[in-house]
């Protein structure tokens, strides 16, 4: 396997990219006809930020998605929909798909070998299973179709910013020429090797982030319970070495109490943790610390919260803790009742 090197992309985040200068701060300009034409299937809360933030980049941008209020959303922003992801595929040149399941992932790229264009690229950006991105992976190249394995390291929130980072396994080659593709939506993009490296690398990364986010709300609870003003411990503990990505991400989401707009759904996470737990068990590797994690998460869900960002872990917490009965802390208003 390749030594994982990573790609530096040229501008912040707040800017457009250098290799094409808009000559407005307009995101709907029509790019060069040199440049590659993008398709983005999937335009949940990833997808369409990463068509968005292509489109501001300057690149021509097509999207597919099967639910009609996301079509809505993402013609408003300036994206092309086609009816069909078989005629999103024969107009482009570059594909990302950013999908929910094993299931969908065989219906889309069964309707991209079914258009017929030969010599394109897929980047598949979804948390799934090796064995299901490696079946894709060799029915596509019967059809002289590149399909990358390139999950995404980043909430919701992230990539609206574009503080993604792309961990890129596959072709070579082909991840090399994206370069420019991937600097429209990502801050970097790593080669990490052969096909199925990403998936690897993602499940190190989601590990770590599983018991970050509980982490975070562990001691947020502490500190407000201690009488610390929540806004400040976010502050103070981001800006030292007990931070974490996920402390600067997620903590103040804790304290706004505003998991309800959701960048990473419980539902969605728990696929997630289940591929972790099938890695873990499969090379017989103990994992106490992700362990403890996995009933706070069940307990989220099991109290309906599916649907909100996994912040909502505070919450849970919160509500295991036994009750306050002396004086009400400085940080009363921010650890209010639940409006759920």
């Amino acid at each position: 396997m390749a030594t994982p090197r990573s790609i530096a992309l040229k501008k912040p985040l707040t800017k457009i990219p250098a290799r094409k200068k808009l000559a407005s701060a307009n995101p709907k300009k029509v790019s060069s006809k040199e440049d590659p034409v993008i398709g983005v299937v999937g335009l949940g809360i990833m997808g369409s930020s990463i068509a968005t933030n292509l489109l501001k980049s300057g690149f021509r941008v097509l999207g597919f998605d099967t639910s009609v209020d996301q079509q809505k959303a993402m013609r408003k922003e300036g994206i092309k929909i086609l009816p069909t992801v078989e005629a999103l595929a024969s107009e482009s040149q570059y594909i990302f798909t950013s999908l929910p399941s094993v299931g969908a992932l065989k219906v889309v790229v069964a309707a991209i070998a079914k258009s017929g264009k030969k010599g394109i690229a897929v980047a598949e950006l979804s948390t799934l299973p090796h064995e299901a991105k490696e079946e894709a992976r060799a029915f596509l190249a019967k059809h002289q179709i590149t399909f990358l394995d390139c999950p995404l390291s980043g909430t919701g929130a992230q990539a609206k910013t574009r503080d993604l980072a792309v961990y890129a396994s596959g072709d070579q080659k082909t991840i090399d020429a994206m370069d420019h593709v991937f600097e429209g939506f990502a801050r970097a993009r790593y080669y990490v090797g052969e096909f199925g490296a990403g998936m690897k690398m993602k499940l190190v990364a989601n590990l770590l982030v599983a018991i970050h986010n509980v982490s975070t709300a562990e001691a947020l609870l502490l500190g407000t319970r201690l009488g610390l003003d929540a806004k400040q411990i976010v502050d103070v503990i981001g800006d030292g070495a007990g931070s974490s990505r996920m402390f600067q991400v997620r903590a103040p989401m804790m304290v706004k109490r505003n998991w309800d707009e959701a960048t990473m759904k419980i539902e969605v996470w728990a696929k997630d943790m289940h591929l972790i737990g099938e890695a873990l068990k499969a090379n017989a590797i103990p994992a106490p610390l992700f362990s403890t994690t996995i009933p706070i998460y069940n307990a989220a869900s099991a109290t309906g919260h599916d649907k909100d960002d996994t912040a909502v872990v505070y919450e849970v917490l919160e509500q295991w803790a036994k009750p306050i009965s002396s004086k009400k802390s400085k940080n009363s208003k921010t650890t209010k009742k639940s409006k759920k």
